[in-house]
């Protein structure tokens, strides 16, 4: 999840992709392979060259190329040889054809090839056919990767909902229930809607469901909706072909495809903009989805999660939110409750928090002392559990002594909603106006500071802000 601490560091994801690529030419006529490195190394890639199978496999123990160019007659065997060593390594290979060799093209298709070309080439043809390669081996990179971090994470992390209390008995029941049915082979897994406020851990019980069935080795693809800009959302999520617009130099690839069949997870569902809410809806219901600039419809297998901090049956009402594509997707719902809601849990998790800094960062364990674990009680926790561990990290690796203290705690308590001054002698005011009135007193006694207005109402930052928004509230 995004807001636990990641094991593995995100730089490393891409490092095998940061270097030149490296490709390899298995061509033995001179005069051409020498025109193709010449044209390749003009492009920034790193090249080799070999005239024969023998020589081949020689330099590919040396050289450990990304992709292979490979001719299907050459003077020691037939490249279709060469082909199968070269794919069970993962590298991805071009076979080149001489005219009338269609055959030799599609063998080595059904043999795993990348792509083929027959001659004479053209080597701008070549050079696209390169970059198309290069696009999938970074994809592939993308989603091994995003495999093996889902599996440590879960191992090393522990992903899981932690509380003992009714509520969240109750989630842990429902994703239960849920994945059981993601389970069945012969279904399309049901799409599950997570409503819950910021840092509730709707995130987490996304990855739960998608850990808990049959597509725990697929790929779980998050897609922030909320921090993709506006003029790529579109691009991101569907792909693009070359050309579609005027930054699209070459075909790729969107998080929908990506995703394979495996999780794809929309967190923040309710800010995608609603041009694309109906795009969306018809991958969901007809599980196809055509990149932008292509007429060509592919068929997606991932099964789909969304959240949302949002009231979406309000937005539905307000026309910002689509009604298809809601009941669309609430098939399944999963709440997840505040953290203010959950009692005892504050204390749990404060404690599971603590251990895992601790080990983390080699620390000595500390305990809590009396006045901290009453701080924490008595606190409304508006981040709710993402603010109750950024707190408890940042208290365990500053406090000093074999105990946490209230005062290695950033947080005080704040005044409750019932303090807000309020002329409560006003008759005939509507629950909208009596809204407005209780948020203009609370920021005009927070100074209009926004964050501290929503601190004495007991309510988030975003949901002040979006009913400022709604009342038409100007803030600082």
């Amino acid at each position: 999840m995004q807001t636990h601490a990641e094991t593995f560091d995100q730089a490393a994801e891409h490092q095998a992709f940061k270097q030149k690529l490296r490709v390899l030419v298995v061509e033995d006529e001179v005069l051409f392979a020498r025109a193709v490195v010449k044209r390749l190394s003009k492009a920034g890639y790193e090249c080799e060259h070999a005239e024969t199978l023998k020589d081949g496999r020689a330099v590919i123990k040396q050289f450990s190329p990304d992709i292979v160019l490979l001719d299907m007659r050459l003077p020691d065997g037939s490249g279709m040889d060469l082909l199968t060593e070269l794919v069970a390594r993962g590298l991805a290979v071009i076979v080149m054809t001489a005219f009338g060799e269609l055959s030799d093209a599609v063998n080595a298709m059904k043999q795993g090839a990348a792509d083929y070309l027959k001659k004479p080439i053209d080597l701008e043809e070549l050079l696209l056919a390169i970059e198309k390669a290069e696009t999938s081996a970074k994809l592939k990179h993308h989603l091994d990767y995003s495999r093996q971090r889902n599996v440590h994470e879960s191992q090393v992390e522990g992903i899981e909902l932690l509380g003992d209390s009714p509520v969240m008995q109750q989630v842990r029941q429902q994703v239960g229930r849920i994945a059981g049915l993601a389970s069945l082979e012969s279904n399309v897994a049901p799409t599950v809607l997570i409503n819950g406020e910021t840092g509730t851990g709707k995130d987490v019980a996304a990855r739960m469901l998608h850990l808990s069935c049959m597509s725990r080795d697929k790929p779980f693809v998050h897609v922030d909706c909320a921090s993709l800009p506006a003029e790529l959302i579109e691009s991101e999520l569907f792909g693009h072909e070359r050309g579609a617009f005027t930054s699209a130099q070459s075909s790729r690839c969107g998080l929908i495809e990506a995703a394979e069949d495996g999780t794809l997870f929309l967190d923040e569902i309710g800010e995608l903009p609603l041009t694309l809410q109906a795009k969306l809806l018809n991958v969901l219901e007809r599980r196809m989805v055509r990149r932008v600039g292509s007429t060509r419809e592919r068929p997606v297998a991932a099964r789909f999660i969304a959240a949302t901090n949002r009231d979406l049956q309000q937005m539905v009402l307000e026309g910002r939110f689509r009604p298809d594509l809601y009941y669309r997707l609430n098939v399944l719902n999963i709440v997840m409750p505040p953290l203010r809601e959950r009692g005892a849990d504050v204390v749990l998790l404060a404690r599971h928090f603590a251990s895992q800094t601790e080990k983390r960062y080699g620390l000595p364990l500390r305990q809590f002392s009396p006045d901290a674990l009453e701080l924490m009680r008595g606190y409304t926790w508006p981040g709710n559990v993402r603010e109750l561990k950024h707190q408890i990290s940042r208290a365990v690796m500053l406090s000093r002594g074999d105990l946490i203290n209230g005062h290695d705690l950033a947080i005080a308590i704040e005044p409750a909603m019932s303090k807000v001054r309020f002329d409560s002698q006003a008759a005939g005011i509507t629950l909208e106006e009596a809204e407005k009135r209780l948020i203009e007193n609370a920021l005009s006694q927070a100074n209009h500071n926004v964050s501290e207005a929503a601190r004495l109402l007991g309510i988030t930052r975003m949901a002040i802000r979006y009913r400022m928004e709604k009342h038409g509230i100007k803030g600082v």
